[in-house]
């Protein structure tokens, strides 16, 4: 990544954010009432939905069941209409199969799967609309999902991309920073309790390199997680009030 692509001489990104700062985030929990839980994020022109079923039955073969904790069952797929690229097959391809597998490894850090034995946990994730920061935000959404559909977790999981240019960091790619072709890493954070549930990193880096980019992402999570408190919180006032009515 060269700095003059992704960082003006007055330290601004091309959107005009500084290099730490977020996209804009909004937020909303419950928009499927079918559903056991769902949640809805945009995290700038990034668009994720996230739906949530269980925990419930085993569906197909209970000898799949776990006689010690809940199988969690992830799906990721993005929108055909969400790319400017074309997919025929939106949850049939490789890279899908594998984000949905990465998907299921960060839940089952963070549900409290030993509570519900021999039951199963669907969690389902689309993209929407793609412009970066893709698989983060369908974390961000899946962790309102499972709050929504009252399931015991461990932590919130936060989601965050982060990138260099340079030796600046910057946190929360867009599709464009992401397209420069730098290194690119993704964090899945347990914030109260620092674990980290996820961590790629495209490229290699050298040690202070990556600390930087490391920090930059968790500082994200961290800000993430202000935010998607607060939606946790507006929509247990909602669900309080109509239970008083």
């Amino acid at each position: 990544m060269a700095a003059p692509e992704l960082l003006s001489d007055e330290g601004y990104r091309a959107d005009g954010r500084r290099p730490a700062e977020l996209r804009k985030i909004r937020a909303r929990m419950g928009v499927f009432a079918q559903a056991d839980g769902s949640a809805y994020i945009e995290q700038g022109n990034t668009k994720a939905l996230a739906v949530v079923y269980g925990p419930h039955e085993m569906r197909g073969s209970r000898s799949k069941a776990l006689p010690d904790r809940a199988l969690v069952n992830c799906q990721y797929s993005v929108a055909t209409f969400g790319t400017s690229e074309r997919r025929r097959r939106p949850r049939g391809d490789r890279q899908t199969g594998e984000l949905a597998l990465q998907l299921q490894q960060t839940f089952e850090a963070a549900i409290l799967t030993q509570l519900h034995p021999r039951s199963q946990i669907d969690i389902y994730v689309q993209i929407l609309q793609a412009d970066g920061g893709n698989y983060c935000a369908g974390v961000n959404a899946a962790t309102l999902a499972v709050m929504d559909a009252g399931i015991p977790m461990r932590d919130y999981v936060c989601a965050c991309s982060a990138g260099l240019a340079e030796d600046t960091p910057l946190a929360d790619l867009s599709s464009p920073e992401e397209a420069a072709g730098g290194p690119l890493l993704v964090l899945a954070l347990l914030p109260a309790s620092g674990q980290i549930a996820l961590l790629q990193l495209s490229a290699r880096l050298h040690q202070e390199r990556l600390e930087a980019a490391l920090e930059a992402a968790g500082q994200a999570c961290r800000a993430l997680h202000a935010v998607l408190d607060r939606v946790v919180r507006e929509r247990l006032r909602e669900v309080t009030a109509l239970l008083g009515d």
